[in-house]
């Protein structure tokens, strides 16, 4: 049962978020997170878990890495209990297991202590999740009986104080060794296991980033372990797994590595239209680094939107969309005014791209035009000869749409009413995500529009050119790479397709 304090209305929910793919956490996590006031996460959380949270959730990044720490454990506390004391219901978000090498009994004292609620909700561990990614059970029959946990980072940045049980972990028979945090100390590590008694050509392996697109693993007999992490550059976080399980890898790697295994693949497309993309992506290996640079909101203008249901009573016309925001701004403010898609009858439709074509398609629609290419310069050349001159078209429109198409019907003799549905406002980068941008090169970055581009250089300045420089650039179509151009980059991967299917399969098709 959840511990239930005396002294304070807030509560904190120590999850465990898994050990890196954002589908390894559990269920009872995935729902707290949905409900809290405030999430405290950690570096080792997958990105897509905090971008994709509820927008109205406060994201606190305590991340603390090998030498790189945002808060030390101390601030960490006082952080939570501030939220507590104000009242707040508190996600604190770690890595793996908070009750296994997470520090989460030291936090859960700390709330003990001052009289807080708090509820531990088990994540899925680096030792058990790293290992089954690369097809090493940790136990089997007639190989290893039992497996130890243990961690090769102490309080002073060596190995732990009783360093000599290391040493005697080397007398153990028949089990797998898990050691956290050890790719810095794997040196000392070896040395302690053979010296206390193993034998040197045990079958030993280091897995780095495990159960993530970009997870690695080198194995060599123990003795030889540390030259073969330095010789492939093994980097934190990582695992060391000593035993002969590890040799299972041979008959029981089901890991499938995608075409775009590894490579870091930044998505700056809004977060509500950016779902599919991140698992289109994943699906083919990439790691998603998630780094929206807009963000779209309902925002009506009402005085228009009055004009149009004056209009609609007794006037047949158009209604032309150019995004998917558009169509679903549009349609719930058609039915939060009591009406449905029938009002609709008398209008013809028409739409720009794939993307506005399937949006309209879930409402049982139809649109009546659509433009040869998914760009606003198709639309206004070719809807002006389907639109008679006279005709009434209403432009459902964002605050930073350009006017081309709606000046076009105007040259063209159609009474034309702009009706906007929607803001776009620029998203500025908090601690956490350019941490996790900045972590290692970028090796993708894609774009879905010029405003997507046009914010990223805007919002994160200097690293936007560093980032840019190096890595290969891929736009949904035309209209973005003439933004991009404009800015002076050269675009590498250009969509034929304009939509996120397009722009996906072309990335596919540059790297296989």
């Amino acid at each position: 049962m959840p511990v239930t304090g005396k002294n304070s209305t807030g509560k904190v929910y120590l999850i465990g978020a898994g050990p890196g793919d954002s589908g390894l956490i559990t269920m009872r996590g995935w729902e707290i997170l949905q409900k809290v006031d405030v999430v405290c996460y950690d570096a080792l959380v997958d990105p897509l878990l905090i971008v994709t949270l509820p927008s109205h959730i406060e994201k606190v990044y305590v991340g603390k890495r090998a030498g790189q720490h945002s808060h030390d454990q101390r601030q960490i506390e006082e952080i939570l209990i501030a939220f507590c004391t104000d009242g707040k219901t508190v996600a604190r978000l770690k890595g793996g297991d908070p009750f296994i090498f997470g520090r989460g009994g030291e936090e859960a004292l700390v709330l003990h202590e001052k009289g807080i609620a708090y509820e531990i909700v088990p994540g899925v561990t680096a030792a058990t999740a790293a290992t089954a990614y690369f097809g090493i059970p940790l136990t089997q029959r007639g190989i290893a009986t039992s497996a130890l946990l243990f961690t090769a980072h102490g309080k002073a940045g060596g190995l732990p104080k009783a360093e000599s049980s290391i040493q005697n972990f080397g007398k153990l028979k028949n089990c797998t060794l898990a050691g956290y945090m050890g790719i810095g100390r794997i040196q000392q590590v070896v040395d302690s296991l053979i010296l206390g008694g193993m034998e040197p050509e045990t079958p030993a392996a280091i897995i780095e980033r495990g159960a993530t697109q970009s997870q690695r693993m080198v194995r060599a007999p123990l003795r030889e372990l540390p030259k073969a992490a330095t010789d492939a550059e093994m980097k934190p976080p990582g695992l060391i797994v000593v035993g002969h399980v590890t040799e299972l890898h041979d008959k029981l790697d089901w890991y499938q590595k995608g075409p775009l295994h590894g490579k870091r693949v930044l998505v700056t497309r809004p977060v509500a239209q950016a779902k599919e993309m991140y698992t289109l992506l994943k699906e083919e290996g990439a790691y998603v680094i998630p780094a929206p640079t807009i963000q779209t909101f309902p925002d009506y203008d009402e005085v228009a939107w009055k004009n149009f249901e004056q209009l609609s009573a007794s006037k047949l016309g158009w209604i032309v969309f150019t995004s998917v925001n558009g169509i679903r701004t549009f349609m719930d403010k058609l039915f939060l005014s009591g009406r449905d898609i029938r009002y609709l009858s008398k209008f013809k439709l028409a739409v720009l791209g794939q993307g506005s074509i399937n949006a309209l398609l879930e409402y049982g629609l139809q649109p009546d035009f659509t433009s040869s290419e998914a760009l606003g310069e198709a639309m206004k050349r070719e809807l002006t000869e389907d639109v008679q001159a006279g005709d009434w078209v209403v432009r459902v429109r964002g605050n930073l749409a350009p006017s081309r198409i709606e000046d076009s019907l105007t040259n063209h003799c159609a009474d034309v009413l702009p009706l906007q549905t929607y803001r776009t406002d620029p998203v500025i980068p908090d601690e956490g995500m350019r941490k996790w941008v900045l972590d290692s090169p970028i090796d993708i970055a894609t774009f879905t529009s010029g405003s997507t581009f046009n914010s990223f250089l805007e919002q994160w300045g200097e690293d936007a050119r560093e980032i840019l420089n190096k890595a290969t650039i891929a736009s949904i179509g035309p209209a973005t790479s003439k933004v991009i151009g404009q800015a002076g980059y050269t675009v590498d991967i250009e969509a034929n397709q304009h939509d996120v299917d397009g722009l996906v399969a072309a990335v596919l098709t540059k790297f296989l």
